[in-house]
């Protein structure tokens, strides 16, 4: 039997992990392993200082690669607020100026949201994924339309999904399964357009 090809995902998520892992799973795709930052040696993690999700994803997956050895997978997600013209967009973990403080980052866009109308609050979550693999690149895009709530419901999920109801929905995508979100959300539509990339991969 052959041994399962190590993946690197460039993140210390375990939400994100075990997403692609139920992903992989869900596609039948066998022969992969996905690890985290935490399995490999430490390396200098690269700031995101792209302008899009796409330069930021490739950036990651190409220290990662470089660093290990292995294929490396890494994404660069976020929210799209057409009330804000795009932002936070790429800023959207730091918005609020510190990194990952998502009670932070919701409160201060509710403040920015606050005089907006409800039929003025749509937005998007955008996920660029990119899989940098012997000498192969290839960055896939996911996007998930909904509008923004004027106060947080729901504990599931990270970031602004508290916030974010997703067209056709009445619940937040902090209120939904794992598998619910998996099926509809923008990382796991990246995620799905890599596996053709990933399930080579596996086979190789």
């Amino acid at each position: 039997m052959t041994a399962a090809r190590r993946v690197l995902v460039a993140s210390r998520n375990t939400k994100k992990l075990d997403e692609l892992r139920r992903i992989l799973a869900e596609a039948g795709i066998e022969g992969v392993e996905i690890v985290g930052l935490d399995e490999v040696p430490p390396y200098p993690e690269a700031p995101e200082t792209g302008a899009t999700f796409e330069e930021n994803a490739l950036a990651k997956a190409r220290d990662g690669a470089a660093a290990t050895g292995l294929p490396c997978v890494a994404d660069d997600s976020g929210l799209a607020v057409d009330a804000l013209n795009g932002m936070p967009g790429v800023l959207s973990a730091r918005w609020s100026g510190r990194h990952g403080d998502d009670t932070a980052n919701n409160d201060l866009l509710l403040a920015q949201l606050s005089d907006v109308p409800d039929e003025r609050r749509g937005a998007r979550f955008v996920s660029a994924c990119a899989l940098v693999a012997d000498g192969h690149e290839v960055v896939t895009v996911g996007e998930w339309p909904g509008v923004i709530r004027r106060e947080p419901l729901g504990d599931n999920g990270f970031g602004y999904d508290p916030l974010f109801v997703p067209d056709g929905e009445t619940r937040t995508s902090a209120q939904l399964t794992p598998a619910e979100k998996d099926a509809a959300s923008h990382r796991g539509r990246a995620l799905r357009a890599l596996l053709p990339a990933l399930a080579e991969l596996a086979g190789a």
